[in-house]
């Protein structure tokens, strides 16, 4: 018999961590895996666990959810890791079906923020029960009094039930290692926390019959291929069981596990037998989707499919057809672009790729910029080269009237800034909803069209002098608000291919703004830079200075160009216009006109009736 499997009463912990961007979860975690002596010798304390690749180090968010389990005091701990950005939602709501209850981490110092809210608010759907910790007590003019009262009132604001809203609270500093139920005694340790999960978190139902598992996540190893993960709802799956796999057309297939393992510490370990709210991982299981249920072939129970937030953004996707294409890549044609984003379909679940009548192009939709640009980052340094088209939202029809998706924008930035924030988002279509004070900074919720936010970032970092705290969620598709008025300036144009200079960029500086360094190579039709003025202007960045062996009669005067802009993909992403690609390859990032030729281009907008473009 299962060690943890004693007489209806289950050792078994199922616990989900929400938290806002940079409050301190991966920490914690990280501490909380220490105190269940989980360190392997070779591994350093203090060293990050969750967040374990490039791109979430580098962002500093939670990208992919993850599963580590800790042995506390003979109960098991899964902790389940969930993402804060409202972009990666796909993976917050399936995640959020393997717990019992959640940690909700709050800074002592900014209090709930909108992310936590948004997992926040599916957490309370779905019945978990909330345990707080409020984090970074140690920091210079931290409130936690204060944040607790906040926390109350946006549970209130969330709809929870008289049971969610008597929750315990634990304060301290994961940092330090130290978690204590009043923040004026610090102890040195954290079990403060892992005693409030055993207290406070319900066990799971121990449901007795025929077994049911939800797969709800998917890992992948090179050895054995995809692997199901999920959590046992009923009965025991047992090592080498047949089961029968219900798919989301109805159908039943008829499968075998060939390996079951449940998690320990990091890692996974083989096991005999998995009871009844444990979170296991099956290898062997062919064909599988997310939502689908494993269960008995001769007696097949489907539990109900994970409900999706849908897409709200959608971009072009296309094979890098440029004059420089294949210079950085590996994979560059049609065939190896369709196959990686099958395989990113086969474990993101709020992405939708759509063949277009170009058969080297696909529309591939998504949450947000974020969730899409995280997509390209990833396939750019695997090797990939694409050519990206601008973000645009999916518009609607309900009632027959054209409705687009808005999101609850909120912006927090210093007083001396907040006139500037109200007069940016109100031109985007931005209706200010909610103003107060915080100490010295205010904070701001808005509602404003998704169209409205693409761009808005750079603008709002801009402008407060890199002081703003931003963030934004999806609400609900309403009426179309209007025509929003994005870049108005237009783009300078490279006119030939070649080595640009140092001289005829120079001599340019007047016209604009410019996104190349001297001795970089161009092509006809780059975007070099952005014009002064609303019209495209083409040049030539490719013309040296002509030498004689005559002596000028006075010095040359020295080239002081100005340092380009440089942008960063999201970034890019929201410059270009419709009639723009961001060429993306492992080492760079360039901004192209879709069609290449000026003489081209004036025939289309000619024929098109804007002949002065």
């Amino acid at each position: 018999m299962h060690p943890k499997f004693i007489k209806g009463m289950q050792k078994i912990r199922n616990v989900a961590i929400i938290a806002h961007v940079d409050h301190g979860k991966t920490t914690l975690v990280d501490k909380m895996l220490a105190a269940g002596n989980l360190f392997r010798d070779n591994q350093v304390v203090g060293t990050q666990i969750l967040d374990s690749n490039d791109l979430e180090r580098e962002r500093g968010i939670t990208i992919l959810s993850k599963n580590v389990s800790i042995n506390y005091n003979g109960y098991k701990i899964n902790i389940i890791d969930t993402p804060g950005h409202s972009d990666f939602g796909g993976e917050v709501e399936r995640v959020l079906n393997m717990a019992d209850g959640c940690l909700l981490l709050v800074d002592a110092f900014e209090g709930p923020m909108p992310q936590t809210r948004f997992v926040l608010q599916k957490a309370i759907e779905i019945g978990l029960k909330p345990i707080v910790v409020i984090n970074k007590v140690d920091k210079p003019n931290c409130r936690p009094d204060e944040v607790q009262e906040q926390v109350f009132e946006l549970m209130c604001n969330l709809d929870a039930t008289e049971d969610q809203l008597d929750f315990p609270t634990v304060f301290g500093s994961a940092k330090q290692g130290w978690m204590s139920l009043d923040w004026r005694e610090p102890t040195d340790n954290i079990t403060a926390v892992l005693d409030a999960i055993i207290e406070h978190i319900p066990e799971p139902a121990l449901n007795e019959g025929d077994p049911q598992m939800l797969v709800t996540s998917l890992d992948y190893n090179s050895y054995v291929g995809r692997i199901a993960v999920g959590r046992v709802h009923r009965g025991t799956l047992t090592d080498g069981m047949e089961i029968g796999l219900c798919k989301k057309d109805g159908t039943v297939v008829k499968q075998k596990i060939k390996e079951l393992r449940t998690f320990e510490g990091m890692g996974q370990v083989h096991v005999q037998e998995v009871p009844c709210g444990d979170i296991c991982a099956l290898v062997g299981i062919d064909g599988f989707e997310i939502g689908d249920t494993i269960t008995l072939m001769a007696n097949p129970e489907p539990l109900p499919r994970i409900a999706i937030d849908e897409p709200t953004m959608s971009m072009r996707f296309t094979i890098n057809d440029s004059p420089f294409f294949g210079k950085d890549g590996k994979f560059v044609t049609s065939r190896h672009i369709w196959d990686r984003l099958q395989h990113e379909l086969q474990k993101n679940l709020a992405l939708r790729v759509e063949r277009t009548e170009n058969e080297d192009a696909w529309n591939v939709f998504g949450r947000g910029v974020l969730h899409l640009s995280v997509l390209i980052e990833e396939m750019r340094r695997e090797g990939y080269e694409l050519q990206v088209g601008q973000p645009q939202v999916i518009i609607k029809e309900i009632d027959g009237m054209k409705c687009e998706p808005i999101e609850s924008l909120t912006i927090n930035v210093p007083e001396e800034y907040a006139s500037k924030m109200i007069d940016m988002v109100t031109r985007r279509k931005g209706e200010m909803t909610t103003m107060e004070t915080q100490n010295d900074r205010i904070h701001m919720e808005f509602k404003i069209p998704s169209r409205g936010i693409i761009g808005l970032r750079t603008n709002v970092l801009t402008a407060s002098a890199g002081e703003a705290i931003m963030a934004h969620r999806f609400l609900d598709y309403e009426p179309w608000k209007g025509e929003i008025t994005r870049r108005t300036n237009g783009s300078i144009i490279a006119m030939e291919g070649g080595t640009a200079y140092a001289y005829a960029i120079d001599k340019l500086q007047d016209r604009g703004k410019f996104f190349i360094f001297p001795q970089e190579d161009v092509y006809a039709g780059q975007v070099v830079g952005e014009h002064t003025k609303e019209k495209d202007l083409v040049v030539n960045v490719t013309k040296s200075k002509k030498l004689t062996n005559m002596r000028a009669s006075g010095a040359d005067d020295k080239v002081k160009i100005v340092p380009p802009i440089v942008f960063s993909l999201e970034e890019a992403l929201e410059y270009i216009k419709a009639d723009e690609y961001v060429e993306i390859t492992p080492n760079h990032l360039r901004m192209r006109k879709i069609i290449l030729d000026e003489l081209e281009r004036k025939r289309i907008a000619k024929a098109a009736g804007h002949p002065e473009d």
